[in-house]
């Protein structure tokens, strides 16, 4: 799985549509599904975040998610 941050000026510039194809492209994804991203853009593993969410409050609530887990 791969999780842009938003825009943040100390952090990352963010990514475009095309910087996104290129990257999964370079990755070798055959499939690939893009989220709305921006502010509430967050990847919790093990219970903890490990992005930057780029919401100047921080991660905040959403309304949907991916979630994976062990069978």
């Amino acid at each position: 799985m791969i999780t842009v941050d938003g825009r943040n000026k100390v952090l990352s510039l963010g990514m475009s549509f095309a910087e996104l194809q290129n990257l999964v492209t370079r990755v070798g994804l055959v499939d690939a599904l893009n989220l709305d991203g921006g502010g509430s853009t967050t990847m919790v593993v093990r219970g903890g975040v490990v992005n930057h969410p780029s919401d100047a409050t921080g991660p905040r609530k959403v309304s949907d998610a991916i979630i994976v887990r062990a069978r």
